[in-house]
């Protein structure tokens, strides 16, 4: 059989990316895992829920105020670059051995310390809130580890009248993008192109600068030995390696001024 992997679960509710690694890509999966992640979210306001989306329990309604573009700027400002973020109860994150959500559905309630993520980017692209169901639509893009539903949660706590995360779409992970992505439902219809759908591994860190090995060098990274750049990229502390021939060599990392062979893929 073939080692499959994927990285970065989506919420139920949601849809969009999920990169999938098959036989040998599956080691680059930790890449992915950690790389920067895009979402396109529908936020609706004045309804605050158990898990923070639509799935959940209706714990408060709440008029939504008069509110301009301006206020709502103001309110996301607080929430783009480093923040500390209280993750949703209803997460897969464990607690003493048990996931959360067991927890939340069990009736417990845990206090959860907050947790250090990142906001790249925080737009707001549409809002109707002379509405039945007033809603706002953002894009974001952040670290891993980043809730969208806890943004929906704390973004309706700092406009007053409560919110959750009515819809989200993953629109890229790392250099994986949404337009590159393909369905579940076109593959299930036609199975027979999946071999024409593949990406070649190097796709999943296609977002790093590139170095070009001589043979020399090539030799140093399959014996696994650190190499000395003459110029390195200045600001990235990754390089992806490929051979003469353009094949993806190694993965290396920043250890000093040496660059160390973190992965190294041999055929």
């Amino acid at each position: 059989g073939v080692k499959v992997g994927h990285a970065g679960t989506l919420d139920p509710a949601a849809d969009g990316v999920l990169p999938l690694a098959l036989g040998q890509a599956t080691r680059l999966i930790e890449y992915l895992a950690d790389a920067p992640k895009g979402y396109r979210a529908v936020v609706r306001l004045g309804v605050a829920t158990a898990t923070d989306d639509a799935e959940g329990a209706v714990l408060a309604e709440r008029l939504v105020p008069a509110l301009s573009a301006n206020d709502v700027e103001r309110a996301l400002d607080v929430f783009r670059g480093p923040i500390m973020q209280v993750p949703p109860m209803y997460s897969a994150l464990h607690h003493e051995g048990k996931r959360l959500y067991e927890l939340a559905r069990a009736g417990e309630h845990v206090e959860l310390a907050p947790r250090p993520v990142t906001i790249y980017r925080l737009q707001l692209v549409d809002f109707a809130l002379q509405v039945e169901q007033p809603k706002i639509v953002l894009e974001v893009e952040c670290s891993k580890g980043t809730y969208i539903r806890a943004i929906a949660r704390d973004l309706g706590a700092a406009l007053g009248c409560g919110a959750h995360l009515a819809a989200l779409t993953r629109t890229f992970v790392g250099a994986l993008t949404l337009e590159g992505a393909v369905t579940l439902a076109a593959l299930e219809a036609d199975a027979a192109r999946l071999p024409t759908l593949l990406l070649p591994p190097e796709s999943a860190v296609a977002d790093w600068p590139a170095l070009h090995l001589d043979e020399a060098q090539m030799a140093q990274v399959r014996n696994g030995r650190a190499l000395r750049l003459a110029a390195p990229p200045a600001d990235s502390e990754r390089l992806r390696a490929h051979a003469p021939d353009g094949a993806l060599l190694a993965l290396l990392r920043r250890s000093g001024d040496e660059w160390r062979p973190d992965k190294v893929f041999l055929s």
